[in-house]
This record gives structure tokens, C-alpha cells and sequence, in this order.
């Protein structure tokens, strides 16, 4: 069993694409923390850009089914949470830059 990485979640989660907005969770600056332990039990902590957010539970199984998929990995735990808030600034300066017009 290989011990999981950051970068492998981080991968595996710029495949989960708001629907709304078009852009995946990783680049919208909604990964608040991604926690594993000597188990490859992963703990992710998100935010969605507004409590009142449609597509939050799509968007959560989705995340949850990617972590799940990545070889070896243990018992996936999501966690959704509001502090700090989501705001524009969260979004990364590459896909800031492009949204410009």
C-alpha cells in the first residue's frame, strides 16, 4: 500500500466541476484543508461559494467518489464548512486572470 499524497486528492479533485460556474472545486478555492493519516483515511474540509449553493450535494458526492477511486485510499470523510466564507479572492490568479475580460 503506497501513502496517499495531497497532490494525488488535489489531482483527483480538479475532475469535480461546479456545474453552475464551469470550473472544478480545486481552482474555485473551495478546498479549506485535506487531512490523511497513516491509514490513508482522508479528511477533506470544503466550502461551496453560497450557503444556498444548488448543486452542493452533487458537487460533495462527486468529491467524495473521486477521493474514493484513488488507489489505496481508507475511509473518506467530508467535511462542509462556512468559516472562512468563499469569496471571489479564493479563486486561483489563473483562472481570476481569465474570467477578466
Amino acid at each position: 500500500m503506497h501513502s496517499i499524497t495531497r497532490q494525488e486528492i488535489i489531482k483527483a479533485l480538479k475532475g469535480c466541476v461546479d456545474p453552475e460556474i464551469g470550473i472544478d472545486i480545486v481552482e474555485l478555492g473551495l478546498i479549506h484543508w485535506i487531512g490523511i493519516d497513516e491509514k490513508n483515511n482522508i479528511l477533506l474540509r470544503l466550502t461551496m461559494t453560497s450557503p444556498m449553493c444548488p448543486v452542493t450535494s452533487v458537487i460533495l458526492a462527486d468529491a467524495q467518489l473521486r477521493i474514493e477511486h484513488i488507489p489505496d485510499a481508507g475511509e473518506v470523510n467530508i467535511d462542509l464548512v462556512w468559516e472562512p466564507a468563499w469569496s471571489p479572492e479564493m479563486i486561483t490568479e489563473e483562472v481570476r486572470m481569465s474570467m477578466q475580460v
